[in-house]
């Protein structure tokens, strides 16, 4: 029966303490004196159970008097002793229901505390109690949170932005997360992962442990100042030991902005621009395949170009500190189809840097140059290409002795045009300084016909010169457009390759007229030994030429000196020498004689 009214009991509690939540007014003194509760109180405790002793050798039971016989003597029977068991299970039950009881008048007093607070205290002073415990609560915590809201007044949150990028890379490590969310921006075969509403994840930067969250909550608008209806308003909260305060304020949060600039650099779209309308840039979408990993180039030359590259990249505060514009120049220089262009692409591809094609002859003048350099971005990559046959850049000295002799009008016409004065500072005067990390490219196929002021360090840094085919660069083309690393032509064709000049782009072009990678590469092998053929024929050819006018001694040819003597017909008349450069299995060839001209 006690038993019983235990569970009575506790049940009766826990229905008044789920009443009194919804009660919020409810008197303490009634709370107390509720009728039930007095019924209950009031009821007798019933008595302790008898404890029977099972009978044994040693405690035998009493017998009553049987007929005709003398009952036996029995010892005194001493009182039994309550099991430890029984008596622990009688003192819980009251205990129990005490802490129930208590429970349920120190909710009701709670209650009855927040209701008399939000009747008679003022607001200024709730705000100020829930301030205060909040700050007690903040202090008595391990655990620290930061709020990163969506939106910071009208304009947009950076930090937010960085986030949100930032994590969508940590995904794939937290795949327990039951809820995501896929996007696609203006790529729609690249899908975004990022986290939904009110999941979590974890992150870890240098052994702390960051937990992220994504809260979302709606605001209404306010109609004074035209608000419509609710909108959304979604932050990103991350929690962390409070030990960890100043890592994730001034380390890992510093980190995640980084990460995200670094993400977003490398997965943004590439403009190339050129230039209209005298001083105006006019951009296009830039989707030049070419990469270093397939630019056919000898591995030693392309890996020193990655190195300074990375090294520029990395080094804004060295050049603030020993006071330099922070650009780089390089020319690259050889005979056409070596592959200028698609070195650049392939720098601006891995940079991550939008080209700028200026082209000199659309320009009117050095102020239209100037403004041309000051319409250009940050990040970005300067390119002049074939600027020996752009314009005529004279040096500076004939330009100098022109201005002297030529009239005030003529010297007007000459200021309004590009001059290598005016290139030159463009490229590393104080004009050079209106921009930081940019990259300035020139390319020519004839590096002796430009001016030495244009191509000393600190204008062009680094020369880079772009040859003919080489076995190595063969085998990247190969693989490139065919997929193979090793074929049974290799020997000859590397062989035939050695012995004459042919142009990557040659290479290229024979390798890709056929899909049949035995048909390629015995096309390859026919280009290969037809210009081993007419190479040696004029060779020949150009050696007997040069014996009969030995031989005549119509003319002395000696290195590069030419005899100034005209010939009875007023012809122009010329003849090559053929040098051949055995350490980049390179032939050039060089004019030997000069027109000769009629007076």
């Amino acid at each position: 029966m006690h038993a019983e009214l235990n569970d009575g009991g506790m049940k009766f509690e826990k229905l008044k303490l789920g009443t009194s939540s919804f009660r919020t007014k409810t008197s303490l003194s009634r709370f107390t004196t509720h009728p039930t509760l007095t019924a209950y109180k009031s009821l007798p405790t019933a008595p302790h159970p008898i404890q029977h002793t099972p009978s044994s050798p040693h405690n035998p039971v009493p017998h009553q008097e049987q007929r005709g016989g003398r009952q036996p003597p029995t010892k005194p029977s001493t009182p039994s002793i309550p099991s430890t068991h029984t008596h622990t299970k009688k003192a819980m039950a009251p205990s129990y229901d005490k802490t129930i009881a208590t429970a349920a008048s120190l909710a009701a007093s709670l209650m009855l505390v927040r209701s008399l607070a939000n009747e008679l205290l003022p607001s200024e002073v709730r705000d100020a109690l829930s301030s205060a415990l909040a700050s007690l609560r903040s202090r008595m915590t391990w655990q620290h949170t930061i709020v990163i809201e969506e939106t910071e007044g009208w304009s947009s949150n950076r930090v937010y932005n960085s986030v949100k990028a930032y994590l969508a890379t940590r995904i794939n490590a937290n795949i327990n997360m039951q809820r995501l969310r896929v996007s696609s921006g203006e790529d729609a075969e690249k899908m975004v992962v990022s986290m939904e509403a009110g999941e979590e994840m974890a992150d870890v930067y240098e052994g702390a442990e960051f937990k992220w969250c994504l809260v979302t909550r709606d605001v209404s608008g306010d109609p004074n100042n035209g608000g419509g209806g609710a909108r959304e308003i979604r932050s990103y909260e991350v929690s962390f030991n409070k030990r960890h305060k100043e890592k994730a304020l001034k380390e890992y949060l510093p980190f995640i902005v980084a990460t995200a600039k670094a993400i977003k650099d490398q997965e943004r779209s590439l403009s190339i621009y050129m230039n209209e309308r005298y001083d105006e840039w006019s951009p296009i979408g830039l989707q030049h395949p070419s990469t270093f990993d397939t630019l056919a180039m000898d591995h030693k030359q392309k890996q020193s170009i990655v190195d300074d590259l990375n090294r520029f990249i990395k080094r804004k505060d060295y050049y603030r500190r020993i006071g330099k514009a922070w650009k780089r120049g390089y020319l690259l220089y050889g005979p056409p189809g070596t592959g200028k262009s698609s070195l650049i692409a392939a720098i601006a591809n891995h940079l991550r840097f939008d080209i700028y094609d200026l082209e000199l002859t659309g320009v009117d003048s050095n102020s239209d140059l100037r403004r041309l350099l000051v319409g250009m971005t940050n990040r970005s990559i300067l390119v002049v290409e074939d600027i020996d046959c752009t314009i005529e850049l004279k040096q500076r000295e004939e330009e100098d002795e022109e201005q002297s002799k030529s009239s005030s009008t003529e010297k007007k016409k000459a200021e309004d045009k590009v001059t290598l004065s005016g290139l030159l500072n463009f490229v590393d005067g104080l004009w050079s300084t209106s921009g930081e990390e940019r990259i300035i490219i020139f390319t020519t196929n004839y590096k002796e016909r430009l001016d030495p002021a244009l191509l000393r360090p600190g204008r062009m840094d680094m020369h880079i010169h772009m040859g003919y085919c080489t076995t190595e660069a063969f085998r990247i083309l190969a693989n490139n457009y065919h997929s193979i690393d090793y074929h049974a032509t290799y020997p000859e064709i590397e062989k035939l390759i050695e012995e004459v000049t042919v142009t990557p782009a040659e290479v290229a072009e024979v390798l890709m007229r056929n899909d049949d990678t035995d048909v390629a590469l015995h096309d390859l092998v026919e280009l290969l030994k037809l210009k081993k053929k007419d190479t040696t024929a004029e060779i020949t050819t150009e050696s007997k030429k040069t014996e009969k006018k030995d031989a005549t001694g119509d003319r002395k040819i000696e290195g590069t000196q030419v005899d100034g003597k005209k010939d009875g017909d007023g012809i122009k008349t010329g003849s090559v020498q053929v040098e051949e450069k055995k350490d980049d299995k390179e032939v050039v060839v060089k004019n030997v004689l000069t027109e000769n001209r009629s007076s």
